[in-house]
C-alpha cells in the first residue's frame, strides 16, 4: 500500500506558496468534491511566475494591461500543475482556498466549502500537456487516498458547477484520458 502524500492538508512532495487567500472550511470532514480549472496569466501565456503573485494578491499591475482588470481579486486555488508537470501548493487541503466563486453541485451552493480546488496552466485555446494529465492523475489519487468521499462521480470542471459563467478546464481537457489515468493508478494500488 502507498504511503499518504498528504499529511496535515500538505502534499509532501509539492514546491510550496502560501497563498493570504483562504478561511477556515466549517467542516473539514466534509471535504468531497474535487474541481478542475485552467488558468494563464497574462492569458495564453506560459510561465513567468504571475499565478504565485495573483495568487499572493502580489501582481504587478504595470507589468500588463490585463494585470490592471484582476491584481485586486482575493483568490486562491489549492494547487498549480504548470506545463511541466510541476505541483505548486498555495493553500491547506484542510483549509477553504477562493476558487470556486459562485457555484453549485448536487443542488448545493458555495462549494468552496467542500471542495479542493486545482488549476491547470493552461486556456481554452491550447491543449494541456502530458505532464500536466500525469501529475494531475497522481494528484487527484493522493487526494483521493487522504479525502476518501472524493470518488471518481464528484470529479468536475469549474464548467460543471458554475455553468454559463465559466468555461474551465475548457474544450481541450480530455476527460476519459486524464480519468483513465487516474483509474490505472487506482488499479495498481
Amino acid at each position: 500500500k502507498q504511503m499518504n502524500k498528504i499529511k496535515n492538508g500538505w502534499l509532501s512532495q509539492a514546491r510550496k506558496v502560501i497563498s493570504p487567500h483562504f478561511d477556515e472550511r466549517p467542516d473539514v470532514e466534509d471535504i468531497s468534491l474535487l474541481v478542475i480549472h485552467y488558468i494563464s496569466l497574462p492569458p495564453e501565456q506560459f510561465g513567468g511566475g504571475y499565478v504565485d503573485n495573483f495568487f499572493q494578491g502580489k501582481l504587478d499591475p504595470t507589468i500588463h494591461p490585463y494585470f490592471e482588470e484582476i491584481y485586486q481579486f482575493r483568490v486562491s486555488a489549492h494547487c498549480l500543475i504548470e506545463r511541466n508537470g510541476k505541483v505548486t501548493q498555495y493553500v491547506s487541503f484542510s483549509d477553504r482556498a477562493w476558487h470556486a466563486g459562485l457555484s453549485c453541485f448536487e443542488g448545493r451552493d458555495k462549494c468552496n466549502d467542500f471542495a479542493i480546488g486545482i488549476e491547470l496552466e493552461g486556456s481554452n485555446e491550447q491543449p494541456f500537456t502530458a505532464e500536466q494529465y500525469q501529475a494531475l492523475a497522481e494528484l487527484t489519487r493522493d487526494i483521493m487516498q487522504a479525502y476518501p468521499k472524493i470518488t471518481l462521480d464528484r470529479i468536475v470542471g469549474h464548467c460543471d458547477i458554475s455553468p454559463g459563467r465559466k468555461i474551465d478546464p475548457g474544450q481541450y481537457f480530455e476527460w476519459e484520458r486524464y480519468l483513465a489515468l487516474v483509474k490505472k493508478g487506482l488499479d495498481e494500488k
